[in-house]
């Protein structure tokens, strides 16, 4: 193999090309067993500032060159001892290393056939030898122009899918990471269930519930706007403000939402928000006091009804001084409260792309779960089936309590 090397430039005007590894200029590779070839395309690139040449006179060699040269552009002819010109087209494109070079077929045929042959093998210019300076010259600029624009497309790509998976992967230690913090179920008294099922690109939701003393029982959920990260502090944040209230502060629902809404205002947290509901039970009375901000109605089944209980006030941290108020109500024999966040019921069908129906959802709340199977159970169930699909736009957030 015969090979001869300008010096490496840093590229047109100097400028180097970034976002393409160590490919700093335009970088051409002759394959062609004439020598005298060889000497006239390197007169003719000699002409040009910025462009490295490489010329390989063994077609044998010609991958080998390919890969470890790595040119922007590479100038084949197609009639050569011991290679097909064509074949050798063809195997640049079987290689990844060579597979995406812009490749300009230099021949003296002119027949068409041989150009189309050319074309169909994966050739990208072809041009009859040896054409004037300025077009071989225009060729090589063009085609290398579009090669590196293709490379840095390529590393774009692959740095956003890096991103996104790199995202992904914060996102998954952030959900395990709320999932920890959650109150494991319990029994006795009152006995709860739940099921959380984040979003790939993680909610605000979080929820808990705890004795404030040895008769009353509290229970929320909370729901930060928007997701990722930053939602997901935030509801972790409000969660453990209400784990720290005294006792008379959290047996009253609308004191723990007005005491929320004045350390969590949105123009001090980044714009963010949440709706909430929260319930306090008293298990010797059987009552239960709620409030609501902003979040979807909760459910109390027993008695052979369904009650929903609607949120008393605006969503929690959009104005400061407001007030909540307080609702009380009798809970029957073996009630079942359920509490949960939008993602369980904002759904997108996939028989038709609308939207599931509020009224739907409730509609199928009523109903009775199969012997051995909870509620969330049959809604997650039911919900998967209707969206096609077992991943949630939203946050699945839903607490069950039993009320013995």
């Amino acid at each position: 193999m015969s090979e001869q090397t300008s010096p490496s430039a840093s590229g047109n005007n100097g400028a180097p090309l970034a976002g393409i590894g160590d490919l700093d200029g335009i970088r051409v590779l002759l394959v062609d067993d004439q020598a005298i070839i060889g000497e006239a395309v390197r007169r003719m690139l000699a002409t040009r500032n910025g462009i490295e040449y490489r010329y390989c006179q063994d077609p044998t060699e010609a991958i080998e060159t390919a890969i470890e040269f790595k040119p922007t552009v590479i100038l084949q002819d197609l009639v050569m001892p011991g290679v097909d010109g064509l074949d050798l087209v063809r195997e640049y494109r079987a290689r990844d290393e060579t597979r995406e070079i812009p490749l300009i077929v230099l021949s003296s045929r002119e027949e068409a056939t041989t150009k189309a042959e050319a074309f169909a093998r994966g050739g990208n210019d072809y041009l009859v030898k040896l054409p004037d300076p300025v077009e071989v010259l225009a060729r090589i600029e063009y085609h290398s122009k579009g090669y590196v624009a293709l490379l840095q497309r390529n590393a774009a790509f692959k740095a956003l899918a890096a991103s996104e998976q790199h995202m992904a992967e914060e996102l998954s230690r952030a959900a395990e990471y709320v999932r920890s913090l959650l109150d494991a179920p319990i029994e006795g008294r009152v006995e709860t269930s739940w099921r959380f099922v984040p979003s790939a690109s993680l909610g605000g939701d979080s929820f808990g519930y705890h004795w404030i003393d040895d008769r009353r029982f509290a229970i929320y959920l909370i729901d930060v706007c928007g997701h990722g990260v930053g939602p997901a502090l935030m509801s972790i944040s409000a969660m453990n403000m209400v784990r720290s209230m005294t006792p008379a502060q959290a047996s009253d629902p609308s004191e723990v939402l007005s005491l929320l809404n004045a350390s969590f205002q949105m123009e001090r947290h980044n714009g963010m928000y949440f709706t909430m509901w929260y319930g306090v039970y008293d298990a010797d009375a059987r009552r239960l006091s709620y409030s609501g901000g902003g979040h979807p109605p909760a459910f109390l089944i027993g008695g052979g009804e369904m009650q929903l209980l609607e949120s008393q006030g605006p969503m929690i941290g959009a104005l400061p001084e407001l007030d909540w108020a307080s609702v009380e109500i009798e809970v029957p024999a073996d009630g079942r409260l359920l509490v949960f966040s939008d993602g369980v019921y904002e759904l997108e069908r996939a028989d038709n792309g609308e939207m599931w129906a509020w009224d739907d959802f409730v509609e199928f709340m009523r109903g009775d779960p199969n012997p051995g199977q909870s509620r969330i159970d049959r809604l997650v169930e039911y919900a998967t089936a209707l969206q096609g699909c077992a991943e949630f736009e939203d946050d699945f957030s839903m607490v069950e309590a039993v009320f013995h």
